[in-house]
């Protein structure tokens, strides 16, 4: 194995997870190498929510709706539409966010010109297929024990809802407290008399608006937004004709050069931790040590990559090609990132090793999981009257 194989899993999104185990998978050892046993199937084609928030077009429609309004802001002038635009297939291609005081959309956002609040320090994932969110090898996964974020720092849907708007650089900016600001948001929302019925009827009871059932009806949205029927999984479900010859070669090497080890089952990814020594944003002030300080991050999904460059957890690759130079510095005992010596990469990542060829045909295969079958449209107006997506223009 070579880094570079090793790397190209981990290459379209940014990860997060220190270790691999055996969350629904096998290892065997084979001499001085681990490789993981697994299985590949396709998507399920529907989707499971947790027993206390079941998803209804009425949750959906008004989790949507509160995804775009920027009122869920500190200063009004940020959704989480901002950073997960359908245009820009709910990411963005920016290498790391900028929230509040600022205006435009994905590459073209700018801070405004009198400016103090910090870049957010990790890229943007899509939000596409979060409802799979910790799913094993197996397609098993519990909603309400869902991974999130690239350190794992909160589990569900629900619970990653809130974390943006308590956050000072994501959604809440200057002038409100952190432990003030969702009893704030929900207080405004309270005070428009749509939303009051629309919560209502999401929810079917009265004075329903709530920092909870906030928090259900964005993840119920969220939940919406799946693309399982990409031509892998046409191909897992019996379509032999849904990808090519070339496509079919790249899935095999993709697995025997030991991308599978930690990019595997039907989303591509173990959600585990792993080291990588990925090189460091110069934008950032202090450099970003993940998980625990340990300078792991989560294995990020591999589907639908091309919504996800700049890749890694920091964006600081631009291209798969950087991404795949990265893993063969790694394999040859690099280091891009003084803070993260050699003894400390994951073992997986060190094992392979890829010719030009084999890694244009892995990239072919990865193709083949892109999805653009989900949701694009957006809301002509939000219940706030504010623009729609925040100060995007």
């Amino acid at each position: 194995m070579s880094g570079i194989g090793k790397k190209l899993l981990f290459i379209a999104l940014p990860m997060f997870f220190i270790g691999c185990g055996d969350n629904g998978k096998k290892q065997e050892k084979t001499q001085n190498t681990t490789r993981v046993v697994t299985t590949y199937t396709a998507l399920p084609k529907t989707v499971k929510s947790p027993a206390d928030n079941p998803s209804t077009p009425e949750k959906e429609a008004l989790g949507k709706l509160l995804f775009y309004d920027p009122i869920l802001s500190g200063n009004k002038d940020v959704a989480c539409a901002t950073c997960h635009h359908p245009d820009n297939g709910y990411a963005e291609f920016l290498d790391i966010s900028i929230g509040p005081n600022a205006s435009g959309l994905g590459s073209k956002r700018k801070f405004n010109a009198s400016n103090d609040i910090p870049f957010v320090k990790r890229n943007a994932p899509t939000i596409i297929n979060s409802a799979y969110n910790g799913m094993d090898a197996f397609g098993n996964y519990e909603p309400s024990e869902a991974t999130m974020f690239w350190d794992d720092r909160v589990k569900s849907l629900e619970k990653q809802a809130l974390e943006p708007i308590k956050a000072f650089e994501e959604m809440r900016g200057h002038g409100i407290a952190e432990e003030s600001i969702l009893q704030t948001v929900v207080d405004r929302v309270k005070n428009i008399p749509e939303y009051q019925k629309l919560f209502a009827d999401a929810f079917g009871e009265p004075n329903a608006v709530s920092v909870e059932n906030l928090a259900k009806a964005i993840a119920a949205f969220e939940r919406s937004l799946v693309t399982n029927n990409s031509r892998f999984d046409q191909y897992m479900r019996g379509d032999q004709d849904a990808i090519l010859i070339s496509e079919k070669e790249g899935f095999e090497l993709f697995k025997s050069v030991g991308c599978v080890n930690c990019h595997n089952g039907p989303m591509f990814s173990d959600y585990k931790m792993h080291v990588l020594g990925t090189p460091e944003n110069e934008k950032l002030v202090q450099p970003d040590a993940g998980f625990k300080d340990t300078f792991a991050f989560r294995t990020p999904t591999l589907r639908n990559l091309r919504f996800t460059p700049p890749y890694m957890h920091n964006g600081s690759l631009t291209t798969l090609k950087k991404v795949l130079e990265f893993y063969e510095d790694i394999a040859n005992g690099k280091e891009r990132n003084k803070h993260v010596p050699v003894k400390k990469y994951d073992p997986f990542v060190r094992e392979l090793k890829l010719s030009v060829k084999e890694m244009s045909q892995i990239i072919s295969f990865l193709n083949t999981l892109n999805d653009t079958n989900f949701d694009t449209s957006l809301p002509e107006s939000v219940p706030s009257g504010l623009p729609v997506g925040g100060n995007i223009q």
